[in-house]
């Protein structure tokens, strides 16, 4: 019996607090995005397939500068094996540029 009336009270706890918590009664100020604008288009909408190529080029030169700012800082005292390694390094990225390229990301026509 008591466990019947603590599963009662449990079920009416949530319940009171899904009441106290709900979203304002306006469905315009209850939109999560856009600032209480009207959307233009659904929140779960999906993208083109050629974003993602477009973010593997973002990526590339977003890296390519993260490391190259401390790179230029210690290329005196490391030597010619830091100069080795970097391009190591920007053929890696490059490799994911000629892909992009060769998605279509470059053309925008």
């Amino acid at each position: 019996m008591w466990l019947l009336v603590l599963a009662g009270t449990v079920v009416l706890a949530l319940y009171g607090t899904s009441l106290a918590l709900r979203a304002a009664r306006r469905p315009l100020h209850a939109l999560p995005y856009e600032s209480g604008a009207v959307p233009q288009q659904h929140a779960l909408s999906r993208y083109h397939a050629r974003w993602y190529a477009v973010t593997v080029v973002f990526l590339a030169f977003d890296m390519e500068m993260v490391f190259m700012y401390p790179w230029a800082v210690i290329v005196a005292e490391k030597g010619g094996s830091a100069v080795v390694e970097m391009f190591g390094f920007l053929a890696v990225l490059m490799v994911g540029v000629v892909y992009a390229w060769r998605e279509g990301a470059l053309r925008w026509s």
